[in-house]
């Protein structure tokens, strides 16, 4: 739910894509294509331990050379990226409010985003196959950080009118999806350095993401009420600056800059390479497909339908509660899942995951006591927290590591295009019909979705072992058993 929760955070509040964040997604409620690839023992040359590809010479090499570290600095590099992206979500609205004091200013600011994120995610992955994984990182967190500096900086000297604030918005919404499709791209690399299992690694990296956007909101509102809005916004700043210092003693197999016969021609052909392998991987196709139906549906009733909701309540407040359920829900089982993982087929998993979520919502959108809706959220939290680690496991065990930047890219891409239009949609037939009617619909759309994509007979497939399992897997560890 990582991504989800990533997406809607720069939808729900209109201007997180200023500073970025995918996610999309995932926390709570994220064959082959004729690329210009060449097998991994191919035409290799040898390098340095850092700038050395993914294959099974490499991997021969983590004998005696098993290190936590770089896995340890990749996460923490997440999280506090994501908490800073999590204060920007409070800092960035509230200081618009008060410079403007115009509530649509926001979201103006979010329609001059879209655009630019969108973009940016769709070439993110080329650039990352083609500069390194590591490089796109750091450059993307060094770039972030002086755009959402140039916030305050610009407020503080000349001040900032709402065309200003559109400005330096869209162009701070160009850099991070790269810096975020590096870092989910070098993850296979780290876990495999530190001699753990993908299923358990990508547990792990889901659950960073949520526990990143349950504390970043909080630690912004004591922020603005300490140094202000501005102040906010500087501190966010520097956890770019850390994440920036964290990668960049981040050094393993894979990370670096490839060889160039595996490098894209091209960005925008190196995009296109990464929409056909995702379009011919039929299982793959399938969970991006479902990524995005779950996102429209889902995005919404965070967004649109439970403020209106609480907002009718008298109880505004109990919106934060509710996503914080939801946020801890999906951290609680993206971490189960990494332990338990061997234990159960990924079909299994996954169809377990879409019933009892959808169960979740439906409860949800019956609209029960609050101590009950909370409950619930968490349990949609809980349900849906598996599905992020299966996607990536999908993904890292069929497509080639050269690749990897360039498919991720597509897939992060396919989450931020699904929210806007369902925002829109939603809105209106709640404006028409009442939230009530509407979430109540919604939730039973999300039932039948779920159901209907649970009993697709492609999902059999997600227990094929890939034919890069057991490269990505560290020695003397075994891929899972089916």
């Amino acid at each position: 739910m990582k991504r989800l929760i990533v997406a809607d955070a720069a939808e729900r509040e209109s201007i997180t894509s200023s500073i970025g964040s995918p996610r999309p997604t995932d926390n709570g409620f994220r064959a082959t294509c004729g690329a210009r690839y060449h097998p991994p023992d191919a035409r290799r040359k040898e390098s340095s331990l850092s700038d050395t590809p993914h294959s099974v010479e490499v991997q021969a090499r983590y004998r005696g050379h098993r290190s936590v570290v770089p896995f340890a600095c990749l996460e923490a590099s997440v999280i506090i990226s994501g908490a800073g992206n999590g204060v920007a979500v409070v800092a960035l609205p509230w200081l618009v409010l008060e410079r403007t004091g115009n509530p649509a200013a926001a979201g103006i600011m979010g329609a001059a985003t879209a655009f630019p994120l969108l973009l940016s995610s769709l070439f993110s992955g080329s650039v990352a196959d083609t500069l390194g994984r590591r490089a796109t990182s750091i450059v993307a967190d060094v770039l972030s950080a002086i755009s959402v500096a140039a916030i305050p900086f610009v407020d503080a000297t000349i001040g900032l009118n709402l065309p200003l604030f559109v400005l330096l918005a869209a162009i701070g919404a160009v850099f991070d999806p790269a810096g975020a499709t590096a870092r989910e791209a070098m993850l296979p690399d780290v876990a495999a350095r530190a001699g753990m299992r993908l299923e358990r690694a990508n547990g792990i990296h889901e659950a960073a993401w949520g526990v990143a956007y349950m504390v970043g909101p909080g630690v912004g509102g004591l922020l603005i009420a300490t140094i202000g809005a501005g102040g906010a916004l500087w501190a966010t700043s520097l956890t770019f600056l850390v994440s920036v210092l964290l990668i960049a003693f981040l050094r393993t197999p894979g990370v670096g800059r490839p060889a160039t016969h595996e490098r894209p021609t091209g960005i925008l052909r190196g995009s296109l390479e990464g929409l056909s392998f995702v379009w011919r991987d039929r299982v793959l196709r399938t969970l991006t497909v479902l990524t995005m139906v779950i996102v429209a549906i889902y995005l919404p009733i965070e967004g649109v339908i439970l403020p209106v909701v609480f907002e009718e309540q008298g109880a505004a407040g109990r919106l934060g509660g509710t996503l914080m359920a939801l946020s801890g829900g999906g951290v609680a089982g993206s971490l189960l899942y990494g332990a338990v993982a061997q234990r159960f087929s990924r079909r299994s998993v996954l169809i377990g995951s879409l019933v009892g979520a959808a169960a979740a919502i439906l409860a949800i959108s019956l609209l029960p006591p609050y101590p009950l809706l909370v409950a619930a959220a968490a349990l949609a939290g809980f349900f849906w927290g598996p599905f992020g680690p299966l996607l990536n496991l999908r993904m890292q065990t069929f497509t080639p590591p050269a690749m990897r930047g360039r498919v991720l890219g597509i897939l992060i891409a396919t989450e931020y295009a699904a929210g806007p239009a369902a925002y829109l949609l939603v809105g209106w037939l709640v404006a028409r019909f009442g939230p009530e009617t509407v979430f109540l619909g919604t939730g039973i759309l999300m039932v039948a979705a779920c159901l209907g994509f649970a009993a697709l007979p492609t999902l059999k497939h997600l227990d094929d072992e890939g034919p890069y399992s057991a490269e990505l897997q560290p020695p003397d560890i075994k891929p899972p058993a089916v």
